[in-house]
């Protein structure tokens, strides 16, 4: 069980405001983390800056070390869109681009001087569990397919850059129970093949896909463990409280 990601000693200010207090995690290669934890607790900020995301806020300062393969991706010499490729992002509410959706898989390749034939969108489209539902209309305008299909699309998009692991922040939240369904199949299958970490609000998401939990509060690492035991034997009363609804 080799760590894919290790943060170290992270913490991230927005001006003043302190999101991040000294957060020390690990995420382990082929394995599903889920990210849990009251609104405002700072899981998206978490999982934004392990592509480097905050890059674009120019308020934002970090500090700490965030590992990749034992690289800090934060160190000078290192290139954010040489992360981005290896780190890939799946964001809450689909964003397909207004193209069709053979160009929405070939334009990020295209713009990183990679194979972008159809058997790469087709791969890419297959991993996807999209392929058979689109095949004959890959010239169709993406913003035509259903928001299940948009964000399975999304994911593709990700996918084609072969990245090695995959972010998603909520990417269930916008879509019907069956959607969303096919969207937990489909990240349990993508494990295989890269290291996922998954922002949830949805405790029995967490329960169905994760392999590990971290809860977070206030912008603290509160507990972490096997999804299992978290769910099951959290150490931490915060943890238990909020697993059982009474706060959110």
């Amino acid at each position: 069980m080799k760590n894919k990601l290790s943060v170290e000693n992270l913490r991230i200010n927005f001006g003043q405001k302190e999101v991040l207090k000294n957060i020390n995690v690990s995420f382990v290669e082929h394995e599903i983390t889920a990210l849990i934890g009251p609104s405002g607790c700072g899981k998206s900020t978490l999982l934004r800056s392990l592509n480097r995301m905050h890059d674009l806020s120019p308020d934002a300062k970090i500090s700490g070390r965030l590992l990749l393969d034992g690289t800090d991706i934060y160190a000078k010499e290192v290139q954010a869109t040489k992360i981005r490729q290896r780190i890939g992002m799946v964001f809450q509410k689909a964003n397909p681009f207004a193209k069709s959706i053979y160009e929405n898989i070939t334009y990020g390749l295209k713009i990183n001087n990679l194979p972008h034939g159809k058997d790469v969108v087709e791969k890419a489209l297959r991993e996807a569990f999209l392929w058979e539902e689109v095949k004959n209309d890959l010239k169709m305008p993406a913003t035509r397919l259903s928001g299940g299909q948009q964000q399975r699309l999304c994911i593709a998009r990700a996918v084609a850059l072969r990245p090695e692991v995959i972010l998603m922040d909520e990417p269930c939240s916008a879509l019907d129970p069956v959607s969303t369904l096919k969207i937990e199949e489909l990240i349990s299958d993508l494990k295989d093949r890269y290291t996922i970490v998954i922002v949830t609000h949805n405790m029995q998401q967490a329960q169905r896909i994760a392999d590990k939990t971290i809860f977070m509060y206030l912008g603290e690492v509160k507990e972490e463990g096997p999804t299992q035991q978290i769910f099951q034997q959290p150490q931490h009363e915060l943890t238990s409280n909020y697993i059982n609804g009474q706060f959110g």
